[in-house]
């Protein structure tokens, strides 16, 4: 009976959706976070708070979604371009192509002899694979795929964004910016602790990263707020 090989689930596989959902609930907290902390720091009532937090939320779930599809859409239209030059190329001229392919192979390590007949075989078989893979670094893993990506970055904006938004309606207006400091590095630290579990990273180091620019821009949110109320005061 011939044995089923089973291929190991590597972190790398998980790259492009775990980008997108840190990056789409950084994103939520920080800036939602960030705009009650500016709102609050200008003297405003709950209702104002409340509701720039909530326009803030809506606004970036569609910014965020909407850029991630434009830029992701933006690499697949790169990778698409490519493959059809080279597609071209290995129909004008597949002898070249293959001793191309040889070469790369053969600076990776192998002999000149082995790395010729791999790259006639890979021809044989998929030639246009071969190059998107070892000429292009085009593969199934990282290829570009907008609507996943918009969506992951949707949705975690709005995971991230519906905390501070809970912070801004439940807890006391009366020192609301300390309350939604504390509560955004506990958001963040977690988000740190979950993303770094999913990419198998240092779990310390991302929670230290996201942590400190999260300070860095809440900070600015309340100077600015801050000088904003005293300004129309």
């Amino acid at each position: 009976m011939k044995e089923e090989i089973q291929f190991e689930d590597h972190f790398i596989n998980r790259s492009n959706w775990i980008r997108a959902s840190v990056l789409g609930a950084n994103d939520g907290i920080l800036s939602v976070a960030s705009m009650a902390v500016g709102v609050a720091a200008a003297g405003s009532s709950r209702e104002v708070l409340v509701l720039a937090s909530l326009a803030g939320l809506v606004a970036g779930i569609f910014a965020m979604a909407a850029g991630e599809y434009v830029s992701v859409s933006s690499q697949g239209d790169i990778e698409e371009a490519d493959l059809k030059r080279e597609a071209k190329e290995l129909e004008e001229m597949p002898e070249l192509e293959m001793r191309e392919l040889a070469k790369i192979y053969q600076k990776r390590g192998l002999t000149a002899e082995l790395s010729h007949q791999v790259a006639q075989q890979l021809h044989d078989h998929d030639a246009l694979g071969a190059h998107a893979r070892d000429e292009l670094g085009i593969n199934e893993i990282m290829k570009a795929q907008p609507f996943q990506a918009a969506f992951a970055s949707g949705a975690s904006f709005t995971t991230g964004g519906i905390l501070p938004l809970l912070v801004c309606i439940f807890l006391p207006l009366h020192n609301m910016m300390y309350y939604q400091y504390v509560f955004a590095l506990i958001f963040l630290s977690i988000l740190g602790y979950l993303s770094a579990r999913g990419g198998g990273s240092h779990i310390l180091n991302a929670i230290v990263r996201i942590v400190i620019w999260g300070t860095l821009a809440m900070i600015a949110s309340a100077v600015a707020g801050y000088i904003f109320g005293v300004n129309v005061g």
